[in-house]
């Protein structure tokens, strides 16, 4: 996993294998859903550290861990765009850790902004409509 932790506000879309710190701010309902490979379980949240605030996706195991005011450590995490904002997301193959960190700030503290896609900005064309590595048992399924 990587070393390098990613302030939030310097997520791009399209970033594989993120790092970051972030202090869990909302914490949504675990929740199932309808996807192109089937029904998958996911839980939604807003995280933020001393830059900024984004949208966290939670999806399988992972989804339903989270709890407001904690800090988390998250490894393995990747990044998508949604109506011009990014979002990181978190799967049963990354690693969620609750930490103590006193450089991430209180809640009351971290700013509003939120990292932006590129207005020029398309999602990659993926055969198969997901994650290459994420489904299955190391099948790509085409």
């Amino acid at each position: 996993m990587s070393v390098n932790k990613t302030p939030v506000m310097d997520l791009k879309p399209g970033m594989e294998n993120v790092h970051v710190t972030v202090r869990v701010l909302e914490s949504g309902e675990t929740k199932v859903i309808r996807t192109r490979v089937g029904e998958r379980t996911i839980s939604e949240a807003i995280v933020g550290d001393e830059s900024g605030r984004v949208k966290l996706t939670l999806w399988g195991k992972a989804a339903g861990t989270l709890n407001v005011g904690d800090v988390v450590d998250l490894q393995g995490c990747w990044t998508s765009a949604f109506r011009g904002n990014v979002q990181l997301n978190v799967g049963g193959r990354g690693k969620i850790e609750v930490v103590e960190d006193d450089k991430v700030p209180p809640a009351d503290q971290i700013p509003e902004d939120t990292p932006k896609a590129p207005e020029d900005y398309r999602r990659p064309y993926r055969r198969g409509g997901y994650r290459r590595g994420s489904y299955g048992s190391g099948r790509r399924g085409w």
